[in-house]
């Protein structure tokens, strides 16, 4: 075994906004500017969201997982409702039209976590223009979330069951206008980032994971795909209707902070095709499964009808009560394999519940990454990471 090098400094970094991603704080050993051994200390934002769930009925949980990765609130509302879904056997009883919505605002989603994730990483690294242009175009898709859920950040769209609302005209028409506009705006980034000299000094080389230690760590999404590997939990484990849609898994190999940033170029440009597929052919008919054990009545049942209250009364009251048994389900979230683990007692509430979140899994190896480096390359390695640190310390 090589003999550590000796440290000068022991440097501590963070928890510093944004360049740490929120609450990560590095302890840095130092020998002049160079990284020679590295720890990471979270768990300064753990706010116990597994235990809390285990206190709540199943239709309360989800504004809970909301903010878990609070970027990304309809990929991990749509992972615990296929968990939970899976629990009740009710998986191919979820109306058509419903799964194609699903897969829309998963893929909005997508698109949006990676334009935060591109904004701020140029930003980290010198590039301010960027940060306003990818804003520009997430500020419309949270718009699109506003007009078919009501909510911009948490919308609460998903159900068990189904999701929440229907499309209206004007979201499908200011969808329609997203995805004609957008792959000309991932040009402009582009055009100011990808061959310019100082973003490939800062990005090209830097943070090198191969494919088999990526492997080997558990890392999942863009950076395991910019190291070789072309796992993606909707090509190997396909949910919803992926298994019908026709798309790409970008992949590249030299594994370092330039192509986990191409990686995600190509995911977005993924999207949309992905989201004109579903529109294309997504058929009419229902959002919701017609179970009364399972989602709540229309709300003029309610109001104008003795059954529609008794049914809204006794789901409110008594939950959903799934039978005992164990289950787990993934998705695919923009920062890699993001599932639930359910353990179910037979009552109304969940006997035990894990979440296995690719932030903290992909962090995991920053203490390896980052020795042999120096203090500049810290950040910009963090940030092709996008590590989410509300779903890290949860």
């Amino acid at each position: 075994m090589a003999e550590r090098e000796r440290a000068d400094l022991i440097l501590n970094m963070g928890p510093q906004h944004p360049s740490t991603h929120g609450v990560l704080r590095l302890i840095l050993e130092l020998q002049g500017e160079k990284i020679v051994g590295a720890d990471t200390v979270i768990g300064y934002v753990h706010r116990g969201v597994e235990k809390l769930a285990e206190h709540r009925k199943y239709m309360q949980i989800l504004p809970v997982f909301d903010r878990v990765d609070y970027v990304s609130a309809n990929t991990n509302e749509l992972g615990f409702v296929l968990a939970v879904e899976k629990l009740l056997g009710i998986e191919d009883k979820v109306p058509e039209r419903a799964q194609f919505l699903r897969v829309i605002m998963a893929e909005l989603t997508r698109i949006s976590s990676h334009l935060i994730w591109l904004g701020t990483h140029a930003l980290e690294l010198g590039a301010m223009s960027v940060f306003l242009y990818a804003f520009r175009e997430r500020e419309k898709i949270l718009d699109l979330f506003e007009e078919i859920a009501g909510g911009r950040l948490h919308t609460g769209y998903m159900r068990i069951g189904g999701v929440a609302y229907d499309t209206t005209p004007r979201f499908l028409e200011e969808l329609q206008e997203f995805l004609e506009l957008f792959p000309s705006k991932v040009d402009e980034y582009e055009t100011l980032l990808t061959e310019n000299r100082i973003w490939l000094s800062r990005t090209k080389g830097v943070g090198v994971i191969d494919r088999e230690t990526a492997v080997n760590w558990g890392i999942t999404g863009p950076t395991l795909r910019a190291a070789g590997s072309d796992y993606d939990v909707r090509k190997y484990y396909p949910y919803c209707v992926y298994d019908r849609l026709d798309f790409k898994v970008p992949v590249y190999h030299a594994g370092d902070v330039y192509d986990r940033y191409r990686v995600r170029m190509d995911e977005m440009r993924e999207s949309v095709k992905i989201i004109k597929q579903c529109l294309e052919k997504m058929p009419e008919g229902p959002v919701q499964i017609e179970d009364p054990t399972v989602i709540l009545p229309p709300k003029e049942e309610v109001y104008n009808t003795m059954v529609g209250l008794i049914q809204h009364f006794e789901l409110v009251i008594h939950g959903i009560a799934p039978p005992k048994g164990e289950v787990y389900a993934a998705v695919e979230g923009p920062r890699g394999e993001l599932g639930y683990y359910i353990v179910s007692d037979g009552t109304n509430k969940p006997y035990r519940l894990r979440i296995r979140p690719p932030s903290l899994i992909n962090i995991a190896i920053l203490p390896e990454l980052l020795k042999g480096h120096y203090v500049a390359d810290v950040i910009s390695i963090i940030g092709s990471l996008d590590p989410l640190m509300g779903e890290v310390d949860r």
